[in-house]
């Protein structure tokens, strides 16, 4: 990673000789953000045990994360526009540390989904911010795509890592340590920022779309919390119903004022694209069923079977590492000769097989016959999707909008993991709860209850699934990119 020397005729015209450097210090950040996705998954029935939360509460320690995440994403490209990107940077990374510092020092479950809330609104600032500088960081079209390889590898890895890393703190320190970890990475990654990031003014005309956070933030709330507590209130009860109306109603109002406000957060014109429209809602569903299976194997592995955190974590290996191999390997090189949905359909549809596989799971499961199939199966399907559908949703962008679409498919991502991990989380409760009613004797089919909710949820999301592929297969007719019309190539300074 070696910058090439002053007057190397290699060297890009102007270019800022820190920059592989600069690299290093914005891919530690991103993979600070995506390990956080995935490490508190392993340390979530220890912090449980310990904090004394209930199961219809748990998921608020994901949903509160990629809640915040999701809501504010759109919003955080806006503010590094405003007052600059590296200061927006170094905002986020301390905003950050001191967010995971609070979690780990939790002594309640209010104050760890509060926690948790924070870490996702600095992730907000933080994940575009750094994107944002790595795209005007490098300007030379060779060196920017080596950069955008290694950024993404390394963000790629960090699912990976995140179960490695999670079973290990949480069995050999405790899970607290899943959140402090991040501290120190974030020192380093400031310490490099003040080192070898230049800065960049924000843009005086820029503004916050205050109206458009607060409608959209509060109608995705409503919603989640709605499913929430569908658990404990059932599905007909009034302040259920009146949550999931409310939200319906804030998000149609969210919209309405997208399409009046002078500087929107989301320009409609970007959902308007029917191949956009298709990926963001194919990775919306997707992303439902993948948290919800997150969740519930993770439960499934430490309380059923008996696994310790940190062979939890090796159990999650499979699936991450042929998602990213399939990704990388395989839809990457026949992305340029075949149609998106050529590959997205075929791939939801294998998720979807790979999710029905997982609904055999019994109170004594074996891990290679029972469990690793349909694990690989997801994993395959997921590695099919991922490319085509960050492919498809960036191509033949408008400069001015890349920031925004990109930001814009990140959400549909946090939102679908908030919205399925309520959903799924209630669906799996009460599912058990009637198990239970229905047997004579509660105390001896405890297990098995839990599993048979387990097994009704992962329907779902193999459902869910299903509802993936469907919508690809109508909705993305984006043609093989070698046959599609030429684009003009995006211009660097394009962040929302």
């Amino acid at each position: 990673m070696n910058a090439p020397r002053t007057g190397d005729p290699a060297a890009p015209v102007n270019a800022d000789p820190h920059r592989w450097w600069g690299l290093v210090v914005i891919a530690l950040a991103q993979l600070m953000v995506v390990l956080d996705s995935t490490i508190v998954n392993v340390a979530l029935p220890s912090a449980q045990e310990e904090l004394g939360m209930t199961d219809g509460d748990r998921p608020w320690v994901i949903t509160a994360y990629t809640l915040a995440f999701g809501g504010l994403l759109l919003l955080g490209g806006r503010i590094a526009d405003l007052v600059g990107r590296k200061r927006t940077f170094v905002i986020g990374l301390i905003g950050f540390a001191a967010a995971s510092a609070l979690g780990g020092a939790a002594v309640s479950p209010g104050m760890l989904f509060g926690a948790r809330a924070l870490q996702g609104a600095f992730a907000a600032v933080l994940a575009p911010t750094a994107l944002s500088l790595l795209a005007t960081t490098f300007t030379d079209p060779r060196e920017r795509g080596k950069a955008f390889g290694i950024f993404g590898a390394l963000a790629g890895s960090g699912s990976v890592m995140g179960f490695i890393v999670g079973g290990l703190l949480t069995e050999y320190l405790n899970w607290r340590w899943c959140l402090y970890v991040n501290t120190p990475i974030a020192v380093l990654a400031l310490l490099g920022a003040f080192a070898v990031l230049r800065d960049r003014p924000g843009r005086a005309r820029a503004r916050l779309d205050v109206p458009g956070v607060l409608l959209g933030c509060s109608g995705l709330v409503a919603i989640v919390y709605g499913f929430n507590e569908a658990e404990s209130h059932g599905w007909t009860d009034v302040f259920v119903l009146g949550l999931l109306a409310g939200g319906v109603v804030l998000l149609a109002a969210f919209v309405w004022w997208q399409a009046r406000a002078p500087l929107p957060l989301l320009p409609l014109h970007i959902v308007k694209d029917r191949d956009r429209a298709g990926c963001f809602l194919t990775m919306m569903l997707a992303i439902m069923g993948m948290f919800g299976l997150f969740l519930f194997m993770t439960y499934y592995f430490q309380v059923v079977l008996g696994y310790s955190p940190a062979r939890t974590g090796l159990a999650f290996v499979p699936i991450t590492l042929a998602t990213v191999t399939v990704s990388t390997q395989f839809a990457a090189r026949l992305l340029h000769h075949v149609p998106p949905r050529a590959l997205m359909a075929p791939g939801m549809l294998l998720g979807a097989c790979g999710m029905a596989v997982l609904t055999r799971l019994t109170v004594d499961s074996s891990y290679a016959a029972d469990i690793l199939p349909g694990l690989l199966l997801v994993g395959v399907g997921m590695g099919l999707t991922y490319m085509p559908v960050f492919a498809t949703v960036t191509a033949g962008v408008a400069p001015r909008d890349s920031g925004v679409t990109s930001a814009t498919l990140n959400t549909s991502q946090q939102v679908g993991g908030s919205i399925g991990t309520a959903l799924l989380n209630t669906l799996a409760t009460t599912s058990t709860a009637a198990y239970l009613t229905r047997s004579a004797q509660p105390a001896e089919v405890t297990r098995e209850a839990v599993v048979h909710g387990y097994t009704v949820a992962l329907w779902c999301a193999a459902g869910l699934m299903l509802l993936a592929g469907l919508a690809t297969a109508l909705l993305v007719t984006a043609r093989a990119p070698k046959h599609a019309a030429p684009t003009k190539a995006p211009v660097t300074e394009s962040v929302a």
